[in-house]
């Protein structure tokens, strides 16, 4: 038997899914009350509009909480601080979002005396599960709905039927215009369409941020980027919150080609997914930050930080950002990278960057000892060295003679 639910918080984007969720929840719920949370992570949305088509659509109140700033300091630079990237290559712009959605979310359901939350996740996807680990981690006893796994709707074509039958506005969403989008202001990701054959190569149509690099400029874009302890706080020079330094490195990226991946993930669910993403600024950061960790990080250290960060891609990616573990790895990249104060100049060009420079304070490289001239080195100090270095190999060579022959 279903539960019933008086009233009910839904995480509402203005999208297709969201919108028809509202009047299916008050149909299959009992005329609940329904209240829309809506967070601003950058996605540049007419919120006025966004509001509208809220109410319109049936929500009793629609809170629009701007979290941009909050997103950026919290939990985009943290994670690019700990070189977090799934599977090599997704740099996680989606995933990091759910969290601080579903934290506010949770926030105002029980603000509102709320007894339940719902979000617009598909069974398939990986969404429904950083939405409900958030759920789960910060107020269990909130009941939890989520439609795509209960409904009769089974496209996008007919969930656009069903909004057009209630009245339901639609903005630009329609048959012809059926890509699956995410945007925020870490990236823009495309699902769907042509892209679910991955032989398909995207088309330039479908790009939203970016230039291709062919169309780039035929000039260099040179930038500096300045870090302190891991974490970015100017551009040439120039010191900016974390939300304008985003903003300017996204409009360099993008009008240099610089910023689009195109990938098929492993999803938390089981499934191979294929998306394309678009992300300017992260791809320029994680560019720079890593040539500053070789240049300041012990090997030991910089070793430990790469095989960690695997780890938290993975939380972040499969919605583990409220956990003891995440928190836990926090600390240590917060120690980490306290020597990763410095600059790193990069230079841009038809979606290329160039490792132009970097400096630092906390520098470890010596160019006196690095020299190929004259220096403090004494050559003769790698006999003895290479000596002790061997002599475990040696040892076996001498007692295992076969050791090596199969």
């Amino acid at each position: 038997m279903k539960k019933t639910y008086k009233k009910i918080c839904l995480a509402y984007s203005g999208g297709l899914d969201t919108s028809i969720i509202i009047p299916w929840l008050k149909e299959n719920y009992g005329g609940a009350e329904i209240i829309g949370v809506s967070v601003d992570v950058g996605q540049k949305e007419d919120w006025d509009a966004v509001r509208a088509k809220g109410e319109a659509s049936g929500a009793s109140k629609l809170f629009i909480v701007d979290a941009k700033e909050e997103f950026a300091r919290d939990y985009l630079f943290p994670m690019l601080r700990a070189g977090a990237i799934y599977e090599g290559k997704y740099l996680l712009g989606t995933s990091i979002a759910r969290p601080v959605t579903a934290m506010y979310q949770v926030k105002y359901a029980l603000q509102e005396g709320c007894d339940a939350v719902a979000h617009g996740c598909t069974g398939k996807g990986n969404d429904q599960v950083r939405f409900e680990m958030t759920y789960r981690a910060l107020a269990p006893q909130l009941g939890i709905i989520a439609p795509w796994r209960e409904w009769d709707i089974t496209s996008r074509e007919e969930a656009i039927e069903y909004a057009q039958s209630r009245n339901i506005p639609l903005g630009k969403i329609s048959k012809a215009n059926i890509y699956s989008r995410d945007w925020n202001v870490w990236h823009m990701s495309h699902e769907g369409a042509e892209l679910e054959d991955p032989w398909n190569r995207p088309l330039e149509t479908m790009f939203q941020l970016t230039k291709s690099p062919q169309e780039a400029p035929d000039r260099e874009a040179e930038v500096t980027i300045s870090f302190e302890k891991g974490i970015p706080v100017a551009v040439n020079g120039q010191k900016m919150t974390s939300i304008a330094l985003l903003d300017l490195l996204n409009k360099l990226g993008a009008e240099n080609g610089v910023g689009r991946s195109d990938l098929v993930e492993s999803r938390t669910v089981g499934m191979k997914s294929r998306g394309v993403y678009e992300t300017p600024a992260g791809t320029i950061l994680y560019t720079a930050l890593r040539e500053l960790e070789m240049l300041c990080l012990d090997a030991d250290t910089l070793e430990a930080k790469r095989k960690l960060a695997i780890d938290y891609a993975r939380l972040v990616y499969t919605g583990k950002w409220f956990t003891a573990f995440r928190v836990n790895l926090e600390a240590f990249f917060e120690s980490s990278s306290r020597y990763l104060t410095g600059e790193v100049r990069v230079v841009l060009y038809k979606g290329n960057i160039i490792i132009g420079g970097r400096k630092s304070p906390y520098s470890l490289y010596s160019e006196d000892l690095a020299s190929f001239g004259k220096s403090s080195y004494d050559h003769h100090d790698a006999t003895g060295f290479l000596k002790l270095y061997g002599l475990s190999a040696g040892v076996q060579a001498a007692v295992q003679p076969d050791w090596h022959k199969s």
